[in-house]
């Protein structure tokens, strides 16, 4: 059995990143989003949320620009398709815990399949859904980053921007050092 891929998670995170489950290749190396064909840093570089492109190693890095990752299933597979109903369930009640707790600003479900399987809705559009699950936090829906995606990268990118504009406006800190310098000065 391969081992889970680590949670990066943390309070007063900008972006929770949500995909379905580890492919094979994140739970060999223990980084998310690691298989070559995946898509989601070239896609966060593209769409201006991170200065240059990371690679899927420096996955905690990205902690320190206020993003987070989790899954909502943890068993590492070759495809979504495997995950079970009831893995979906046990799932779902284990996300909203975690977004209860951390409270970032947007949670970024990579995938529509991971939205509808954590909300129950179906026919969802791209971008901020008008009615969070968990109130006062937002939730974004993006295109899986997955290489058997075959929408094209410029127009995932321009998705994914929607979100960097919408943290841009927002005034949220653009990293976690800078937010927790603002709460000490803040303090004084």
């Amino acid at each position: 059995m391969l081992p889970e891929v680590p949670d990066h998670l943390r309070e007063g995170l900008r972006v929770l990143f949500v995909g379905y489950n580890p492919s094979l290749r994140s739970a060999e190396t223990g980084h998310h989003y690691a298989n070559p064909s995946n898509r989601f840093y070239k896609l966060l570089h593209l769409a201006g949320l991170t200065p240059r492109l990371y690679r899927p190693e420096e996955d905690a890095a990205l902690l320190e620009l206020g993003f987070g990752f989790t899954n909502i299933v943890a068993r590492p597979t070759k495809a979504a398709d495997e995950i079970t109903k009831d893995e979906y369930e046990q799932g779902r009640v284990e996300l909203r815990h975690k977004i209860e707790t951390y409270r970032p600003y947007a949670v970024c479900f990579v995938g529509k399949g991971v939205y509808e399987q954590y909300s129950g809705r179906r026919n969802v559009a791209w971008g901020f859904q008008p009615e969070p699950v968990v109130a006062g936090v937002r939730e974004f829906v993006a295109p899986s980053s997955s290489g058997l995606v075959r929408m094209k990268v410029e127009e995932m990118a321009a998705i994914f921007r929607q979100l960097g504009e919408a943290l841009a406006a927002s005034g949220a800190p653009r990293t976690i050092a800078l937010k927790e310098q603002e709460r000490d000065e803040g303090g004084r």
